[in-house]
Parts: C-alpha cells; structure tokens; sequence
C-alpha cells in the first residue's frame, strides 16, 4: 500500500465515520477501486489503527462529555450522568449480541460486496431523508428511545448503512432533540469501537501482523501513521461540522449523496458480474 492510498483511506474513514453516508460502505468501494491486494491480517491492522483514530477524535471533540460521564459514574451515586452513562451501556447491547452472534457471517459481507453496499446505500439516504423532515421537538433521549437507536445501530452492522445516518435518524424520527440525537449518536460508538479494537488486538491474526516482518509486506509502521492521522484530522473535523448540520436539518444533502452513490456502486457491481 502507498502513501497516498493510506492518506485516502484514512481521510474516507475519518469523514465518513460522522457524517451520515456510511464509512464501511466508502471503505469497501475504496478498497475496490484501488484493488488492493491486502492479506487477511494487514487489513485488520488498518482496520483497528483507523478505527482508533475516529475513536480518538469523538473523545477529543466530546471531552467535557466525556469527562462529566467518568466523573459521575466513579461517585457512585444516581445523578443526570450516571443516567446517561447507563443509556449509552443499553444502546450498546443489540450491537454487541450482533457482533457477538453473527461475526463470521457479518465478515462475509465485507467481501467487496459492492451491489450490497450500493443497496444498502439507498435505504440509508431514505432514513436521512425522511428525517430531515421531521419536526423539531426538545425531547431527551429516554430509556426506550436507548433500546431502539441502539437497534438501528446493531443494524448499520451491515455495509452501506451508514451508523450515524442510522442512529441520528432514528433519533430524530422518535422527536429527540436533533442536538442530544447527534450527541448520543457519537458517544454511543466509542466504547463499541474501542471494546472491538481490543478484540481484535488480542486476536491470533493481530498478533501474526505486529509478528510479521516480512519486507515485502505493504503495511508499514509509517503506512499506518499516515492513515492514523489523516483518519484522526478528518474525524475531528467531520464529527464538528455534522453536529452543526443536524442541528440546521440539513441531511437531506447526504441523502442526495447517498443515492447517488448508491446508485453508482449498483452500477459499478453490475459490470462485474
């Protein structure tokens, strides 16, 4: 892998980590595109060094959030962040019991699953449209309301259905405030995010990539900075600019761009096949 395809890599992953067009689906359509010729366990150190990026990126943007949730859970006590931490804990189970149950099914989908992608696409640019459209209320997320979104998360498992667009949406049509919605949506993820890095860190084929130092290996130690930054630069950006586009309901833009892409993806798969 060169330079500039990690620099590419990293910039779609840290873009399209936060705003509502679905990262692992741009991943998927990047890879195809560059043909990358990746061994199973150089693509999951990418995987987990990007990941960590936009991980980091969500808790430099959310600190004061973050920080407030820590300090109210280690007093031990019920109060309005300790509330919310256990929120976030509920919306992690769907995803967790998905990723847990089905994972080998689900790594099948990311096989350059192209036509799936384009598909799947498309039902995420319905949701952003169909919310954009709602009302504006100044509901909190509730408990059932924790329960739901974290359903819509398990489901943005698959390629193509982007997580924010899935959750921010889902949200939004339940009549939560569009702010809280962004900001439950994106501090939802980090301890899936990381809880899955720590997964694969302490997976045999994770320990075989750092084990392997075979020179004609296309994973570098400077390959991986260079998407790491460039993932975490563009996730810091990304996740600023999406907070102040959902508050002014302008997702009906992604969802144009989601059809869009969408629609070539299901164009570009049907000259493979």
């Amino acid at each position: 892998m060169t330079f500039l395809e990690a620099l590419i890599l990293g910039i779609v992953q840290g873009l399209t980590e936060f705003l509502p067009v679905s990262s692992s689906g741009h991943l998927e359509i990047a890879k195809a595109i560059q043909d990358q010729q990746l061994t199973g366990e150089d693509s999951l150190q990418m995987t987990v060094v990007v990941h960590f990026a936009t991980a980091l990126s969500t808790i430099v943007v959310f600190r004061k959030d973050v920080y407030d949730i820590l300090k109210g859970l280690f007093q031990f006590k019920i109060n309005e962040q300790s509330i919310f931490a256990f929120k976030i804990i509920l919306s992690m189970i769907p995803a967790a019991m998905v990723g847990f149950l089905f994972e080998d099914q689900i790594e099948l989908m990311f096989d350059k699953a192209i036509l799936l992608v384009g598909l799947m696409l498309i039902i995420t640019g319905l949701l952003l449209f169909l919310a954009d459209r709602a009302r504006v209320t100044e509901k909190k997320v509730g408990y059932g309301h924790s329960i739901i979104i974290g359903i819509a998360q398990a489901i943005a498992i698959l390629p193509g259905i982007s997580r924010s667009g899935a959750t921010i949406g889902t949200s939004v049509l339940l009549g939560v405030d569009r702010d809280r919605a962004a900001r439950f949506s994106f501090l939802m993820v980090v301890p899936l995010i990381l809880g899955k890095m720590a997964k694969d860190i302490i997976s045999p084929e994770f320990k075989e990539s750092i084990a392997n130092t075979d020179p004609a290996s296309s994973i570098t130690t400077t390959v991986l900075v260079v998407a790491f930054f460039a993932a975490f630069v563009t996730g810091i950006l990304a996740c600023t600019w999406m907070i102040k586009l959902v508050k002014k309901a302008q997702l009906k833009y992604f969802a144009y761009y989601c059809f869009a892409v969408g629609i070539g993806a299901m164009i570009i798969a049907s000259t493979w096949l």
